[in-house]
C-alpha cells in the first residue's frame, strides 16, 4: 500500500471541518431561535466533516493542496456530511416532532412514521436508490461518447438534482404545498455545479457528488441570508423562543463569510 502523506490527511481535515462549520452556522442562524443554542448540536457537522475528508482522501488520494483538488474536496465533504446527517435525522433519529411545521422523521403525507421498523426499512430503500443511481452516474465514461464530456457531466447532475427535488418535495409539499420553482432549483444548481466540476475531473461520481454538495452550500446560503427574517419551513409558524440569538448568531458570519470567499478563491484559481 502506497503511503499517504500525513500532511495531506491534516490538509484534508482541515478542508473538511470547514464545511462542516459552513454547514453547522446556516443551521444554527435560524434553527437556534426556536430550538436555542447546542454546543453539541452545532459540533456535530463540524466533527462529521473532518473525519469524511479525511476518509474521502485517504481513499482518493487528491493531490492536495491544489487548488482544483481542495474545491472538489469541499464538496464531496459537504455532500458526504449532509447525507450522513440527513438520512440520521429521518430514518434513525428518534424525537419529539410536535415541535415542527414539517416533520424531520421519515412521513407520509406529512405524518410522521411511528414504526421505527418501517422507517429503517424506507432507509434502506432510500440509500438502496441512492447507491444505484450513483452507480449509473459512475458507470459514464467517455470511450466511444455521443455525447461531450460536460453533456454527461450536466445528465450526471440533473440525476442527483431529481433525487434532492423529489425527497424535498416528499417532505415539504404535504405541508406548504407543491412550488414547481423550488422543485427545479436543486437541479438547475447541480447541473450547473456539474458543469463546472467536469472542467476539474472526469470522473462522473465524483463530479456528481460534489456538485450535491455545493447545491447545498448555495441553497441554504440564499435561504438563510437573502431572507434572515423567514423561518425555515420546518419552524414556520413557530414561535420564537430564544430572541436573544438574534443579535447573537450574527458573530459566527464573518467566519461563513471567511469560509465562503476561501472556497470561491480557490474555485477561481482551480478554473
Amino acid at each position: 500500500m502506497t503511503h499517504i502523506p500525513f500532511a495531506s490527511l491534516a490538509i484534508a481535515g482541515a478542508v473538511g471541518l470547514m464545511s462542516g462549520c459552513h454547514t453547522s452556522i446556516w443551521g444554527m442562524y435560524k434553527d437556534a431561535l426556536h430550538e436555542g443554542f447546542g454546543l453539541g448540536t452545532f459540533a456535530r457537522s463540524i466533527a462529521i466533516g473532518g473525519v469524511v475528508a479525511v476518509v474521502i482522501q485517504a481513499t482518493l488520494r487528491l493531490p492536495l493542496p491544489a487548488p482544483h483538488a481542495l474545491f472538489l474536496l469541499f464538496g464531496l465533504a459537504y455532500a458526504a456530511e449532509r447525507g450522513i446527517v440527513e438520512v440520521w435525522k429521518t430514518f434513525i433519529r428518534e424525537e419529539d416532532q410536535s415541535k415542527y411545521f414539517i416533520p424531520m422523521q421519515f412521513s407520509i403525507r406529512g405524518v410522521p412514521v411511528a414504526s421505527r421498523g418501517t422507517r429503517l426499512a424506507a432507509g434502506a430503500a432510500y440509500i438502496a436508490a441512492v447507491v444505484l443511481s450513483l452507480a449509473v452516474v459512475a458507470s459514464l465514461d467517455d470511450s466511444g461518447a455521443t455525447f461531450s464530456h460536460v453533456t454527461r457531466a450536466a445528465l450526471a447532475g440533473l440525476v442527483v438534482g431529481m433525487l434532492l427535488a423529489v425527497g424535498g418535495a416528499w417532505k415539504d409539499a404535504p405541508k406548504e404545498g407543491f412550488d414547481i420553482v423550488k422543485f427545479f432549483r436543486s437541479p438547475v444548481l447541480t447541473v450547473l455545479y456539474a458543469c463546472l466540476m467536469a472542467q476539474l475531473t472526469t470522473d462522473y461520481l465524483l463530479i456528481a457528488v460534489a456538485a450535491i454538495g455545493y447545491e447545498r452550500a448555495t441553497a441554504e446560503t440564499y435561504k438563510t441570508f437573502f431572507f434572515p427574517s423567514k423561518p425555515r419551513g420546518k419552524f414556520s409558524g413557530k414561535p420564537v423562543l430564544y430572541p436573544g440569538l438574534l443579535r447573537q448568531r450574527r458573530y459566527f458570519v464573518p467566519v461563513y463569510v471567511a469560509i465562503s470567499v476561501s472556497v470561491m478563491a480557490c474555485a477561481a484559481a482551480a478554473l
